[in-house]
């Protein structure tokens, strides 16, 4: 990806560190001594070692996982920030300062703006844990180069919006793995105890035998941003990153793929195909978005998935999941709805509640630990299946075709995000898909 550079400095790194440091909390060329630190002073390593942050997107969703890193982990600090724009890297440096003095240490030459801002903190040996929050077409890219330069990195989701982020999505886990670094990525209700407990219980074979399920994301719209004079076409479409498809993916992959992701865990896999349908007919004159998308995803042993997102104003809201048995039925409540099972003639035989916030810090506190174990989690490609999965969703839809998972991760050719992007880069004009004259690539 060739991008425009445009920062704030472009002062060296001042930070130090001590070789110890880089040893525990170092990349690939660190591994092996890491690995043998955390067995003989992984306590030593827990009561010294402050890890420390850089964060890449600096808007809502950034805010928020610095705020919940910083609230759940002790010994870590926010160091530098980067994001399209300058303002906002101050916005997060004060609010996350108000709110953790003591966690908060990021200097005026440590914000960075611009396309290439990110790479201001991933060329900082002194950062060793990458928060990467920007809009999701950037996920892959940024993902791979801070794997590449053995970063320790919690990704927001989706990891990918087309078949080409996927891969790459592949390739940076595997290398994470050997650089023995880790992906934490925002998957959190991996990490809620009532997904947690439901999927249990749905293992230990509370409900039978899964025959299908029902998973809905359904909400009553979205945000719109309109474009100034002095916008390039660039700079509109990423300023308005939800309603072009290279940026967001479209709610499916944006937005529902939380839902997407509990129900490829509850089946243990992927689906094998998506058979989809949809449109638009509330969205506004410049969005690529549709509104709505009915997806029936099949999974391994002919067990299916009726799946809804919506985003229609005045519609009736709907979000969670149902999962049919053979002996019973088990309802995961999105957010904070928690969890319960029925048997099939509706007498309740199990509930479990949960907490959304409680989730959002836990996932933090789990990538925090693990790099401080000595055994980082990588769980990039869970994300990045679920990512795909919901992909292949929009790509039925769009096209009005059935999709497989063997074509979507196999044959595919579709990448979505512009050659030689810059700041003034002109873009085609959006246009939202049409099935049947949109085609499959």
């Amino acid at each position: 990806m060739n991008v425009q550079q445009n920062h704030l400095s472009d002062q060296s790194p001042t930070l130090q560190t001590s070789a110890s440091r880089r040893k525990f909390l170092g990349a690939s060329a660190a591994a092996t001594a890491l690995t043998t630190m955390v067995h003989t002073s992984s306590a030593r390593a827990e009561e010294e070692l402050e890890i420390r942050i850089g964060a890449v997107g600096c808007g809502g969703r950034g805010k928020g996982a610095v705020n919940d890193s910083l609230n759940i982990n002790s010994r870590v600090k926010l160091v530098a920030a980067a994001d399209l724009y300058a303002k906002n890297c101050d916005y997060m440096r004060r609010a996350a300062g108000k709110a953790h003095p003591d966690k908060v240490d990021v200097a005026d030459d440590k914000m960075y703006d611009g396309l290439d801002g990110y790479k201001r903190i991933l060329d900082d040996k002194n950062i060793d844990l990458v928060f990467l929050t920007t809009s999701p077409g950037f996920r892959p890219y940024h993902v791979q180069e801070a794997v590449q330069a053995g970063k320790h990195v919690f990704a927001e989701k989706p990891s990918c919006v087309d078949p080409a982020g996927y891969r790459m999505c592949l390739a940076a886990h595997e290398q994470a793995q050997a650089n023995h670094t880790a992906i934490v990525t925002g998957t959190q209700y991996r990490r809620q105890v009532n997904y947690i407990e439901a999927v249990k219980q749905i293992r230990e074979g509370a409900i039978g035998d899964i025959v299908s399920a029902v998973s809905r994301y359904c909400s009553t719209g979205i945000w719109f941003r309109n474009r100034t004079p002095e916008m390039s076409d660039a700079e509109y479409q990423l300023f308005n990153w939800m309603h072009h498809i290279w940026l967001s993916g479209d709610q499916i992959a944006e937005q529902a793929v939380h839902n997407i992701d509990a129900m490829n865990w509850v089946m243990g896999s992927p689906p094998v195909s998506a058979y989809g349908s949809g449109g638009r007919f509330t969205r506004p004159e410049g969005s690529e978005m549709w509104d709505s998308m009915s997806v029936d995803y099949e999974y391994p042993g002919n067990r299916m998935l009726s799946f809804t997102c919506r985003q229609i104003p005045g519609s009736e809201g709907d979000n969670g999941n149902v999962v049919y048995g053979t002996k019973g039925i088990c309802y995961i409540g999105a957010m904070s709805r928690g969890s319960r099972i029925t048997d099939r003639a509706g007498n309740e035989i199990w509930t479990q509640a949960g907490s959304i916030a409680d989730a959002y810090e836990q996932e933090h506190k789990d990538l925090v630990d693990s790099i401080r174990n000595g055994q980082p989690i990588v769980e990039l490609k869970q994300t990045a299946e679920s990512s795909l999965t919901a992909v292949m969703g929009r790509m039925s839809a769009y096209t009005g075709q059935k999709v497989s998972w063997d074509f979507v991760t196999q044959e595919s050719q579709l990448d979505l995000f512009p050659k030689d992007l810059t700041w003034d880069s002109d873009l085609p004009k959006p246009q939202f898909a049409v099935p049947g004259a949109t085609k499959l690539v």
